[in-house]
């Protein structure tokens, strides 16, 4: 394991190299926008991308992020050399990514992940679970869908997608939405979610999958990033407002 600085986001865990070196991954996982690899050890690396960060996977040669000693790219931090002669390199340009370790026995009780939402494609994601949390909810949907302890690992970009499939206008109040168009949320969550899993993501700016493809997801975009352009469904100019300091796009005819 080679960490080119002493620090991503947060410093890394105290000697966090030799803790990792010599483990074998016996299984990768994902919890929220976090990825967990559970360790031989008994440890758990915890991972998160930040903004720009992406894991690139190379053979036994160096590729297109990974160079030799002194050639090695501005925003490389950390290379793992793995068993079978496979490089895995971790690229942030903003660094707003973080490496952690905790116990996997008590993956549970590590801080972010405590009192976590469900995933929105697991089976207790459902129109039911939305009614009881939005129950009293004074928030904007669009606010209580990325609450992580709401739902863990939604973000921007397919909310206002699902949104806009259901019907539902991002400004509405959680805790007004009947139960029926709740029900249809949580059926258009879901798909949103396993399309752009499908179409490998979405390359907005500089998302890359783990071999440097780009994601074509973006190209189904039918509300974000499209503001001004005609809605696929009324032909009416697709509108953007800012709600807790991020970009919503919706179509005010509608969603409702």
């Amino acid at each position: 394991v080679h960490t080119r600085r002493k620090d991503l986001r947060f410093p890394f865990p105290e000697n966090f190299n030799h803790r990792i070196e010599g483990a074998r991954i016996t299984r990768l996982g994902r919890r929220a926008k976090y990825l967990v690899g559970e360790l031989s050890s008994g440890e758990a690396l915890i991972m998160h991308l930040g903004m720009t960060g992406r894991f690139t996977v190379e053979g036994k040669k160096p590729g297109k992020f990974h160079l030799a000693a002194g050639e090695v790219p501005k925003h490389d931090h950390v290379v793992f050399d793995m068993q079978g002669g496979a490089t895995v390199t971790f690229n942030d340009a903003r660094r707003f990514g973080f490496m952690d370790l905790w116990p996997l026995a008590d993956l549970d009780h590590y801080p972010p992940f405590d009192g976590m939402g469900p995933e929105p494609i697991s089976n207790q994601f459902s129109g039911a679970y939305l009614a009881e949390a939005f129950k009293g909810k004074k928030a904007p949907v669009k606010a209580a869908l990325l609450d992580q302890y709401v739902v863990a690992g939604l973000g921007n970009i397919y909310v206002c997608e699902a949104l806009f499939r259901s019907g539902i206008s991002p400004k509405k109040l959680a805790g007004a939405i009947r139960r029926d168009k709740l029900e249809k949320l949580s059926v258009e969550v879901r798909k949103v979610i396993e399309e752009a899993i499908e179409a490998g993501g979405s390359t907005i700016s500089d998302f890359e999958t783990t071999t440097g493809e780009l994601g074509y997801f973006q190209h189904r975009f039918q509300v974000y990033d499209r503001e001004g352009d005609p809605c696929v469904v009324c032909s009416r100019p697709i509108k953007r407002i800012v709600q807790s300091g991020r970009s919503t796009f919706y179509c005010s005819h509608c969603q409702k």
